[in-house]
């Protein structure tokens, strides 16, 4: 793709591989900093995968200063607020965070209150309210899916006012990134089937949303590449520690891309399911995709078609006819999200998730339609275009019309669910 103008920027450390995080201590001692306080969670102590990080630091005579462990699956300001006392209370100079998305977030968002002082993060909120660097952060992220450890945003939730802060800034983007295979080989299966959706979907907006451009292109397939290749095979063998590390890199190689291209409807819908239902971000990715992909395909039809090489492979790409490389990767995918689901029982379909009712639809789409992401879709929206693909997402097409509720009878019967793979 030829782009007349675009900027790529990626400050961030990567420091990965089997030993990974024994070089932790080295980077702190480059930044001249000694006492790092952890931020992590109960579910990646009670993994066991803490105490591998205190070993690390013990054996290198330099201790964690501090370690918070109450971060929530969704952090509040509340949590930040208690965070940032410790760091203060404890006289650290630099923080850890070890977990996902909601830790490395909290992080961020813990850098700003004790690097700038005050309690008052919301002043901080929007875009580019931070005017100069935060001690120093490094990132050592347990799934396998956000891509946070390379992304300059964090999202924090206002629990008094129910909605939740977004926060970016370059200065919000880690020192250093730790991928270390050991850190997510307890990850249960229905958790690494998602977190790799996810990170598949980062990879395949960046590339096909309208920000895209030569760089995030690369890394975009690279991450979509290495998902392909490795997904299923750790599904199978969890302890795959190589096929972990792939997944890993993955993941951080799809948040370079997005960070500096961008996503788009499948984003936009996804937010807003997890707004209004409360469903996971991966989980809403995985189901998703598909359905924006042959949304989206009438428009850039030739994009997806070029995802199917690092999808399937040269032999399929090759083999298939331009004109149908679209609808086979978009048929790849679908394949993909089956495999997950015989294997660990990752939903299909927004009904099969229990949490997304029929009647709930119409209120997504009007919210989706508000969404940021929206605008970096190729191909413009109104709300029933969405409510449809919210349609065939949920797998309406399996519900009796006389059991649609009217908005929703009204419409189009939507496509059959999907056609089955050559």
């Amino acid at each position: 793709m030829s782009k007349p103008y675009y900027e790529f920027f990626c400050p961030v450390k990567i420091i990965a591989g089997h030993q990974a995080l024994e070089h932790l201590p080295f980077e702190l001692s480059a930044l001249s900093v000694s006492r790092p306080m952890v931020i992590t969670d109960k579910g990646v102590r009670g993994a066991g995968l803490l105490a591998l990080v205190e070993a690390i630091f013990s054996a290198s005579n330099a201790p964690l200063a501090a370690v918070f462990d109450d971060v929530p699956a969704d952090s509040s300001l509340a949590t930040v607020r208690k965070a940032a006392q410790v760091y203060r209370d404890k006289q650290c100079d630099c923080l850890i965070a070890i977990g996902g998305g909601s830790v490395i977030d909290t992080s961020k968002a813990v850098n700003i209150l004790v690097s700038e002082g005050g309690d008052n993060l919301l002043q901080y909120s929007g875009a580019h309210n931070l005017k100069r660097a935060l001690k120093p952060l490094f990132a050592v992220p347990t799934t396998s899916g956000t891509g946070s450890e390379v992304t300059m945003v964090a999202v924090i939730s206002d629990t008094d006012a129910g909605v939740k802060i977004p926060f970016t800034s370059y200065y919000l983007l880690p020192n250093a990134a730790v991928l270390d295979p050991r850190m997510t080989l307890t990850l249960p299966p229905l958790v690494t089937a998602a977190t790799a959706m996810d990170a598949l979907t980062h990879a395949v907006e960046a590339y096909t949303c309208l920000a895209a451009n030569p760089m995030s292109d690369a890394y975009a397939t690279a991450a979509i590449q290495k998902v392909s290749r490795n997904l299923l095979a750790v599904m199978d063998k969890p302890d795959d520690a190589q096929g972990r590390l792939e997944l890993a890199q993955a993941s951080t190689m799809a948040g370079i891309a997005f960070s500096n291209s961008m996503v788009g409807l499948v984003h936009a819908l996804g937010h807003s399911i997890g707004a209004i239902c409360h469903l996971p971000h991966g989980m809403c990715m995985s189901i998703l995709l598909p359905y924006v992909l042959e949304y989206n395909e009438s428009v850039n039809g030739q994009r997806i078609g070029e995802l199917l090489l690092p999808l399937a492979g040269p032999e399929v790409y090759a083999a298939t006819p331009q004109s149908r490389r679209a609808s086979r990767a978009v048929q790849i995918i679908l394949l993909l999200r089956d495999n997950l689901h015989q294997r660990c029982g990752l939903p299909r379909t927004l009904q099969e998730t229990g949490k997304v009712p029929l009647e709930q639809l119409q209120a997504i789409a009007d919210m989706a339609i508000n969404d940021g992401s929206i605008i970096f879709n190729p191909k413009e929206s109104d709300r029933t275009e969405l409510l449809a693909v919210l349609l065939k997402a949920w797998g309406v097409a399996m519900v009796p019309a006389a059991n649609l509720p009217v908005e929703v009878a009204t419409l189009a019967p939507p496509a059959p669910m999907h056609p089955a793979p050559d």
